[in-house]
Order: C-alpha cells, then sequence, then structure tokens
C-alpha cells in the first residue's frame, strides 16, 4: 500500500507556544466509530505540554437503538469522550445543528475551530458563522471526488486502485469547501469498506494534527485550493435495495460490490438447492462475506447455471463468461462461515444460480 501526502500549505507555522499561552478551543463532531479515532487522537494531541488548542465542546447524533435488543445507547463518539473523562455537559446531541436552543449554547462556548468527522448531520450557515476560524472537515476522498454520504463504499464500487483524504473546509455546498491537504493512497483489489475507512481517518487524524497550527494562525485559509467542480463525482448514500448481487453482472462488478457493501449493507444472493435423489428444489438467500475473481473458468468445465465447489470456494457463473469465487457466506440467523463448511452442510445437494 502506497501514501503520497501532498499539502497546499508549503510550512506549517510554527508558533512557540508559552505556559501563558491561551489554548483555541475546538469543537469536535462526529458520531460513528471511525470518528471516535479521531478525536482519540485530537486528546491525545490537546493533551501535550506544547498543544495549541483544548478540546471545548464535542457534538455528536442523539443516542439511539443500536443493538439487537435496541437498547438506547450514546453514539461511538459520545461513549469514547465519557470514556476518556469527557464532561457529559460539554457533549452535545442535537437532532438538526440547526435547533436555537443548541445554537445558543454552541454560541456561548466561543468555538474558534470545528472539527467535523463522519457527523452526519447537515451544518446550517447559523452553525458555520460561529466559530471565527471555521469548519473543517475530514472527508475519506480525494476531492472533488466522490463528495456525499459514501464516499468510500462508492470509490470501491468503481473499482478505484487510488483513493485518500482530504482536509478541507466546510461550506454549506456538499464536501464543496477549499481543500488544505490531501494524502493519496494505492489500494489492492481485496480490501474492504471497513477496513479502507479506518486507514482513510487513521490517515486524516494525521493530517489534521500536522495542518492545525497553520488553520489556528489563519495561513490555511490563504493557501486551500479551490475545488475544481467540473471534476466533481457524487458518492450518494447507499441503500438496502442496493444490496442484491445479480450474477447476470461481470464477475468484476459483483466483487467490487461485496467489497463496498461490507459491514453494511453486505452482499446479498439467492440460489436454488436441488436435492437429486427426488429432484425437489428450494431457493436460500446468503449473505456473501468474501469474494475474489474466478480465473479458472472454460465454457467447457460448466453450464450455464451450475455452481461449483472448487479448491474451497464456490465457483458462480457471471455475465460476460465470467466467474464469481466465493469465499465466505453467511445464511441468515447463522455465523459467517467458509464456503468448504456451507458446501459440506449442503450433503449432496447441488447449487444452481437463478
Amino acid at each position: 500500500m502506497i501514501r503520497r501526502f501532498c499539502s497546499f500549505n508549503v510550512t506549517a507555522s510554527s508558533s512557540t507556544i508559552t505556559s501563558t499561552t491561551k489554548k483555541k478551543r475546538l469543537v469536535f463532531l462526529g458520531s460513528p466509530q471511525v470518528s471516535a479515532s479521531v478525536l482519540d487522537a485530537l486528546f491525545n494531541a490537546s493533551a501535550a505540554p506544547d498543544s495549541l488548542f483544548e478540546i471545548t465542546a464535542i457534538v455528536t447524533q442523539p443516542p439511539s437503538g443500536r443493538d439487537r435488543g435496541r437498547k438506547v445507547m450514546p453514539s461511538p463518539v459520545a461513549q469514547h469522550a465519557l470514556d476518556r473523562g469527557f464532561p457529559s455537559d460539554l457533549i452535545f446531541t442535537p437532532v438538526k445543528a440547526g435547533e436555537e436552543a443548541f445554537l445558543f449554547n454552541f454560541k456561548s462556548l466561543e468555538p474558534e475551530l470545528c472539527v467535523t468527522a463522519a457527523y452526519g448531520n447537515i451544518l446550517p450557515t447559523k452553525f458555520l458563522n460561529i466559530p471565527s476560524k471555521g469548519t473543517v472537515n475530514i472527508h475519506p476522498s480525494l476531492l472533488p471526488l466522490y463528495r456525499g454520504a459514501a464516499p468510500v463504499q462508492r470509490a470501491l464500487q468503481d473499482g478505484v486502485k487510488e483513493t485518500g483524504v482530504s482536509l478541507a473546509y466546510t461550506v454549506r455546498k456538499l464536501d464543496a469547501g477549499p481543500v488544505i491537504a490531501c494524502e493519496r493512497v494505492t489500494i489492492d483489489d481485496q480490501i474492504k469498506a471497513p477496513d479502507l475507512l479506518d486507514l482513510l481517518f487513521d490517515l486524516g487524524s494525521k493530517l489534521l494534527i500536522r495542518e492545525l497550527p497553520s488553520i489556528f494562525d489563519g495561513s490555511a485559509n490563504g493557501i486551500a485550493e479551490e475545488q475544481d467542480d467540473s471534476k466533481a463525482t457524487l458518492a450518494p448514500k447507499i441503500t438496502p435495495e442496493e444490496s442484491w448481487l445479480s450474477f447476470d453482472e461481470d464477475a468484476q462488478v459483483l466483487h467490487n460490490k461485496v467489497r463496498a457493501f461490507a459491514g453494511w449493507p453486505g452482499t446479498r444472493a439467492r440460489l436454488k438447492v436441488i436435492d437429486p435423489s427426488n429432484g425437489e428444489s428450494s431457493i436460500i438467500e446468503l449473505k456473501i462475506i468474501t469474494t475474489r475473481i474466478y480465473g479458472g473458468l472454460r465454457s467447457q468445465d460448466i453450464e450455464a447455471n451450475d455452481v461449483l465447489f472448487t479448491k474451497g470456494s464456490l465457483a458462480i457463473p457471471c455475465g460476460g463468461g465470467t466467474a464469481l469465487e466465493v469465499l465466505e457466506i453467511q445464511l441468515p440467523g447463522k455465523r459467517a462461515v467458509n464456503a468448504a463448511s456451507f458446501w459440506n452442510g449442503l450433503r449432496g445437494q447441488m447449487l444452481k444460480k437463478l
């Protein structure tokens, strides 16, 4: 995996911090687990003796039912903040960031900078006007590519070989603010969305800490590069309906989708199970967990709809004469198993694609 750093700031500010310097007030906004990793990096950086800033408040999504029992729980960011001993009265959970009561309390904190990382809420102009140094966002793509809610998933779905993370100022237009810095990453064709998200937000955390001095002293604002809107692409939110696989599509398209939708919503498929002793058949639904492109398929080896078990995996014929190799599968209500365990469970029954 190759990483390349790019920054539009030639040199970061090297202002000397003295013990009498008042620390800058930073507010963090984020919600899921990847955001918690960014918050952890900020906590650690703020605790350094020469730190420029302190975390004044945290804004996150309201508690929600996240486990199978639908027990109402704080967001991963809120929980991480509490675990680190952050005051609960400084953790704000507005349903919308434009709520008047929230904005009143937020403004009273006199924040100088806001940092967002997968917060999950639209920030209105009334909010963006409050922090004196603006709001910056860690966005897991090379802006202006993949603006929107699902940049990592859509990039993997497209089969990109290179992606990255951008640190950009937040404006009202979606992910369209000037870019302060970015880091490029070359990826292989097996990495899945959850792992890539972790990687990019980890790199984004380091990028943020590196650029904070220039953001606080204002020099980043003058050097940040405007995005070229003509090159922008969108990364719309994923829907559960997209999770179904159609084996009429090329195997590469399906493999990319499995990687992109790993975690949530996952990818699902239907196959026909046939009992050769009596010819009876049934349809099963599977969650496809791990795949790769099958390179050993020849037209004389397999009928159009047959699913083969070969070398520890299922080989499913796909569009254009290609085949998808399925390595890991999950039946509804069951744990994920490898293809060999699944095949053994069929007890001699045959599989066909629909």
